[in-house]
């Protein structure tokens, strides 16, 4: 049985929350360690499936939240108080922080008494831009860096904000977030109003929604470069975070054009506008027994389904929808932290632990190996310093598996293995770090895992699959050569020099010239250079020989002429 003592030197670093939502509470330990702290690594999570909102709405017309909730509450609130001493989280790193649904309640301030008379912790009250400004936070730390437009959907209320990232600091509007009625339950608590009973008319609702979002973009002064930005784009990004926004975005992957749909996570998920609006379709697919849909989640698409409708004729032009996990807890997290480390890539922090001793002469002679995009084909977008230090890190992650499970595993290892938990990554992401580690270890399937391949290849496309295959050959290479990671000074063992030529049809080819120490003129060839050639057959491009792929040619020299 797994210990339930804490390291001395991590336990100073965890952070308890309770997040007491509309449509839940939430407890979290999160380790904020400096090494991971970026991606705010979670050591325990729990949830008490109450609704405060609902609950104020028993009798059907707003009343207190009842005694017999309020002891609910209590009850969770007394284990997790256990389950932080097990943890031994410091006293002083423990937070209750209510929204709206204990804001806007009748009896709210005795609510507060009883908790902290219960636990003997004080509750923090958001005032509604507060609130609204540490939900952006929390979709901030979402992803690698944003700009654009953020939403986040509670079940009482929504708000609405921009945001742009860079280098770590967060700008957005001066007002945090305008915070508006229109939260999941509310709206369909509002809209059974209209529909059951007949309490006013769709389209006079839909048009105030409208009129109230066009009036809260106002109120948040979009910038005029932000604005330029988008209309050079195509239109604003929108980020979204929220239960009711996420389960649209879990029904549009399991109804997408992939399927199965390979990566779990709601977090970093993409789709254009023409699908998140498409919402016939996606309230057709939507119910419970779509994956992470509850049957109260499956409940409230017809509202959310409304709001959208209503969203996109009241903002200016949307082009592309990301989704977030974060919400006010990564927020409150998130806000803790200084900039040096919110500007942190969190694919390099979370696979940092896992570094080789001498990761950065390993990642100058990976990267020494693969073409410049200077005067070349483009490379594919998420080939990034992020994405080769990444890798790096991980070269001889699963080197201790057995052989035949090596690239199983690292196929999955952003899917359910060492960074299934990661915080802030795009799909695009672990989809190319996942087929990169798995031709690292020689790309070599069992039949169970082969469709699983296929569907990260099409989350990434064709052009991006084969540079992964080609980078992840590339890396096998370097681990082959140095296995313990160590590069001992004056002992370089490879030298890569890598360009573009053209072939006898005027096509680009990648030219390679290796150099070995020792080797060259005896006419040696190692057998992972006949490898890396292969990938450029075109037999082994991504669709065969009509797919996609470049032909590599290699030669081998001594060193010291390279």
């Amino acid at each position: 049985m797994a210990s339930v003592m804490a390291s001395s030197s991590k336990q100073d670093h965890y952070q308890a929350l309770v997040d007491m939502g509309s449509n839940g509470i939430r407890f979290s330990i999160s380790d904020l360690s400096p090494l991971t702290a970026r991606v705010m690594p979670t050591v325990y999570q729990d949830r008490c499936a109450v609704s405060l909102y609902d609950a104020q709405y028993s009798t059907g017309a707003k009343g207190p939240i009842p005694e017999n909730v309020i002891q609910e509450v209590l009850a969770a609130l007394l284990r997790f108080k256990r389950t932080c001493e097990d943890f031994r989280v410091p006293h002083h790193r423990i937070r209750i922080v209510a929204t709206e649904a204990t804001r806007e309640a009748v009896n709210s301030a005795e609510f507060i008494r009883q908790i902290k008379e219960g636990t003997g912790w004080p509750v923090e009250m958001l005032a509604k831009e507060e609130e609204g400004r540490i939900g952006a936070m929390g979709v901030a730390s979402s992803f690698p860096s944003l700009k654009g437009l953020v939403m986040d959907l509670g079940g009482g209320s929504v708000q609405l904000t921009w945001m742009v990232t860079e280098s770590g600091e967060v700008q957005i509007s001066s007002k945090g977030a305008v915070s508006l009625p229109y939260g999941a339950a509310a709206l369909t608590r509002r809209l059974d109003e209209i529909y059951v009973h007949g309490k006013g008319t769709g389209s006079a609702f839909k048009s105030e929604m409208i009129a109230n979002f066009k009036k809260a973009l106002g109120e948040l002064e979009v910038p005029p470069s932000l604005s330029k930005a988008a209309s050079k784009a195509g239109g604003f990004t929108l980020y979204l975070s929220g239960g009711g926004f996420r389960g649209w975005g879990y029904i549009l992957m399991s109804g997408g054009v992939i399927q199965p749909y390979p990566i779990p996570t709601i977090n970093g998920f993409s789709v254009p506008k023409a699908a998140f609006t498409a919402t016939d379709h996606v309230q057709s697919l939507g119910n419970s027994s779509t994956f992470r849909i509850s049957s109260r989640r499956a409940s409230q698409v017809p509202a959310v389904s409304f709001l959208i409708n209503s969203l996109i004729s009241a903002l200016p032009s949307i082009c592309h929808i990301y989704f977030a996990q974060g919400g006010l807890r990564e927020g409150l997290l998130f806000s803790s932290l200084p900039p040096q480390i919110r500007s942190q890539h969190p694919l390099v922090t979370a696979t940092l632990p896992y570094a080789p001793p001498s990761a950065p002469a390993l990642l100058s002679l990976l990267i020494s190996g693969i073409p410049s995009s200077n005067n070349g084909p483009q490379l594919y977008v998420t080939a990034d310093t992020a994405f080769f230090t990444s890798l790096i890190h991980l070269l001889s992650y699963h080197a201790s598996l057995p052989k035949d499970t090596r690239a199983p595993a690292a196929l999955r290892s952003t899917t359910t293995g060492v960074l299934a938990s990661t915080h802030g990554l795009l799909h695009g992401s672990r989809a190319v770090l996942a087929l990169a580690l798995c031709e690292r270890w020689g790309g070599e399937l069992p039949p169970s895992d082969v469709d699983f391949l296929s569907k990260m290849q099409e989350t990434v496309g064709m052009e991006q699959s084969w540079w992964a295959k080609f980078v992840g050959r590339l890396a096998a290479i370097v681990g082959e050569i140095y296995p313990a990671g160590i590069i001992r000074e004056g002992e370089e063992r490879v030298r890569f020099r890598c360009g573009w030529g053209l072939s006898d049809k005027g096509k680009a080819i990648i030219q390679m010239r290796v150099g070995l120490r020792g080797e060259g003129d005896s006419g040696a060839r190692p057998a992972w250079v006949d490898a890396l050639e292969k990938v450029g057959k075109k037999k082994s491009w991504i669709g065969g020989k009509e797919g996609w792929g470049l032909k590599v040619d290699i030669q081998i020299r001594p060193i010291e002429e390279l």
